[in-house]
């Protein structure tokens, strides 16, 4: 009997990569996710980034076993005449299985009962000194501890967003928003949306919206074309302003990553206040609400303004260290320019990623990020699990010839700093050559 089965090509696959007309492939499976994406969990980014590709990896990596059965509702009735899998795609599904097989995902430790105990002493801390103590530098050691809780409460509300630290989805929702918004000012909606992006798309200097900080920030010389932000949907100027400011950005960086915060304020109101679709809109500004209430009546009780300025800025630089952090994962890694592509997902994320090496006794500190690719890879994988897995990850990575790039906190900063000085020498360039020129 012959095959009865419909095709189409990877070529045709890719004409229905519109959000009015969107198909993905999942193991050869041809499925129309065009209604999906104005429901999809993950927001609608994910797969519009994805649209009109072979999607099995990233499918595999942000998805339970339970997912799987609800594909066959948006089946086209068409299989992928030319599937393929790369033997580290194959190893990759592979240790997926294993993993799932293993409990990994479910595994989660007591990770999370030892953070909320942690939050709510750096918390109590932080009250206890503003409120009863009269010293300057108490009221100092307050803000770096609410800083330092800031860190904290980060790290658990993305464990959260990435899987159940919760008995159920209700009650990881509420973790969410009382961990975001309520605690740190910041929407846990805002997060997902660009979380989600920066996951699938990967140092993607026009996708990834982890690396579109213009004017004052650029990694890579291919931002000086005033790329076009398909997650903003805007152009990513880069005009005199830019240049100026990012000349000196090798110098900047530090400072500007101290108030950086404050500009994770603005997002989050701008999202949402804005048109966009917004999951939960009302919960998320009740949380933030909350936020604006307790922060500046906690800020006022100090007694002058001088105070109160530097315990601000207090708990910012200390909330700067996780910022730069996060910057040392990725800006000193392999970039690219287009939208990425579905068949080779393992190679996107050890090129696009730098774990932070340290000891055992820091992972409370970085909160399990500093595994950055086994992160990535496993999106799933409570933070517990990610030190245990590093050296399967790392053999795997040996076998595929492919980069596993690992350093200390101090050498990926003098990364970091090398690529925004390179950087900055050329925009220095262009800067100095657009003053001669027009005087």
């Amino acid at each position: 009997m012959g095959d009865s089965k419909k095709y189409i090509t990877a070529e045709e696959l890719k004409k229905h990569n519109k959000r009015e007309d969107l198909w993905i492939s999942v193991q050869g499976k041809v499925y129309n996710v065009t209604d999906w994406i104005k429901q999809h969990p993950g927001g609608d980014i994910p797969i519009l980034n994805l649209a009109g590709q072979e999607a099995t990896d990233a499918f595999i990596a942000f998805h339970p076993g339970t997912a799987w059965k609800h594909l066959d509702q948006f089946f086209t009735g068409y299989y992928l005449e030319d599937y393929e899998v790369s033997e580290v795609s194959r190893d990759y599904r592979k240790l997926c299985v294993e993993f799932a097989k293993a409990g990994l995902f479910e595994k989660k430790g007591h990770g999370v009962i030892y953070s909320f105990c942690f939050i709510a002493f750096l918390l109590f801390l932080t009250f206890y000194g503003v409120l009863f103590s009269d010293s300057f530098l108490i009221h100092m050691l307050s803000g770096a501890f609410l800083g330092l809780s800031w860190m904290q409460i980060s790290y658990l509300g993305h464990d959260s967003g990435h899987y159940l630290i919760m008995t159920t989805r209700g009650f990881n929702k509420m973790v969410q928003i009382m961990s975001g918004n309520c605690l740190t000012g910041i929407s846990i909606a805002w997060w997902k949306w660009t979380h989600n992006a920066h996951h699938v798309a990967c140092n993607s200097l026009d996708y990834d919206p982890d690396l579109q900080h213009l004017p004052v920030f650029a990694v890579s010389s291919s931002l000086f074309k005033s790329l076009q932000s398909t997650f903003y949907g805007r152009e990513l100027t880069f005009d005199s302003l830019a240049k100026f400011f990012v000349s000196y950005q090798h110098f900047t960086f530090y400072p500007i990553v101290c108030v950086s915060r404050v500009n994770l304020f603005v997002q989050t109101l701008l999202l949402l206040f804005s048109k966009r679709k917004v999951p939960d809109r009302f919960l998320n500004i009740l949380g933030i609400f909350v936020f604006w209430t307790w922060f500046p009546l906690l800020v006022s009780t100090l007694p002058n303004w001088t105070e109160r300025v530097l315990f601000v800025l207090t708990a910012f630089a200390v909330t700067g260290i996780q910022h730069v952090q996060f910057c040392l994962n990725h800006f000193a890694a392999d970039v690219y320019v287009g939208q990425p592509k579905g068949n080779d997902w393992f190679e996107k994320q050890t090129a696009g990623t730098i774990d932070i090496d340290c000891s055992p006794q820091m992972d409370w500190f970085f909160g399990g990020l500093q595994f950055q690719l086994e992160h990535h890879l496993f999106p799933r994988l409570p933070r517990s699990q990610l030190r245990n897995i590093s050296p399967i990850v790392q053999e795997l990575c040996k076998k595929h010839n492919l980069p596993y790039k690992s350093l200390s906190f101090f050498e990926a900063n003098r990364w970091t700093i090398r690529t925004l000085r390179t950087a900055a020498m050329q925009a220095r360039g262009l800067l100095w050559e657009a003053v001669n020129t027009h005087g």
